[in-house]
């Protein structure tokens, strides 16, 4: 059995973004601290576990440039057996269809019997691409994965949904984008960190796939306008302050 798990390389939630002010159509990475998308690490987490049980092979894959090794170097020291990078140095993380195509193309080329994803990004946050891999593969996609049980060639999936879970039986292979609470992310261990330090990353040049959909082009990008200042309503009694709210709720801001 073969077990690919997609990992993507994200801006880290604390970092501040700034606009390119050369090109104005894309971020400025100096002083960006990148790490792996957290739901991809849950993904990471899974495929693990099934190859504990299973003896299956996990092959990490990511899309990006090359700074996108080091999330490949931190799978690697959570577990996993294969990685590789198909480079892009034109990469954009905005590109749902792009990625997903040259993705999809890749992971064909493996015979995957399970791909783990996490269920979003925590930046483009589109949840869109397993299910856009899915389809280009031609396979089942079962989102927001709770619990996996893999027995055979059958999978039995728990999958959040409003008000309660769902439970998917199917054949595999199948991809399943993992939710926060499949599991507990492991902290890496001492032996993992130096053992990862001695792996090869496989790096395929996006060209030698052939995908031939042409890249979206970002125009420009702006940061979102500044929340304008608070305003203190003065006033004697509250019935003024109140008066004067509800006056201002209605002719200013018209919320009703």
């Amino acid at each position: 059995m073969k077990i690919v798990v997609l990992i993507k390389q994200v801006p880290d939630t604390e970092t501040r973004l700034n606009i390119d002010s050369t090109s104005g159509n894309s971020i400025d990475e100096t002083g960006i601290k990148w790490i792996t998308s957290p739901f991809d690490e849950n993904g990471i987490e899974e495929a693990i576990r099934q190859r504990d049980k299973t003896g299956a092979e996990v092959h990490a894959v990511s899309l990006g440039p090359e700074r996108v090794k080091d999330a490949l170097r931190s799978a690697y020291v959570l577990g996993v057996d294969v990685a590789t990078l198909i480079k892009d140095d034109s990469y954009n993380a905005l590109d749902i269809n792009y990625a997903s195509a040259v993705l999809a193309s890749y992971i064909k080329t493996l015979n995957a019997d399970i791909i783990f994803t996490g269920h979003t990004a925590i930046d483009s946050q589109s949840s869109m691409v397993p299910a856009m891999i899915a389809c280009h593969l031609g396979i089942p996609n079962v989102n927001n994965a709770i619990e996996v049980h893999i027995d055979g060639n059958k999978a039995k999936i728990h999958r959040e949904i409003e008000g309660g879970k769902a439970v998917m039986e199917l054949e595999l292979p199948t991809l399943i984008s993992a939710a926060k609470d499949l599991n507990d992310v492991r902290y890496p261990s001492l032996k993992g960190i130096m053992a990862a330090k001695k792996k090869e990353i496989e790096i395929i040049e996006v060209a030698s796939l052939g995908v031939e959909l042409k890249p979206i082009e970002i125009v420009s990008i702006d940061l979102p306008p500044a929340r304008p200042s608070g305003r203190i309503i003065e006033g004697d009694s509250a019935e003024v302050k109140a008066t004067d709210l509800v006056k201002s709720l209605r002719e200013e801001v018209k919320v009703f």
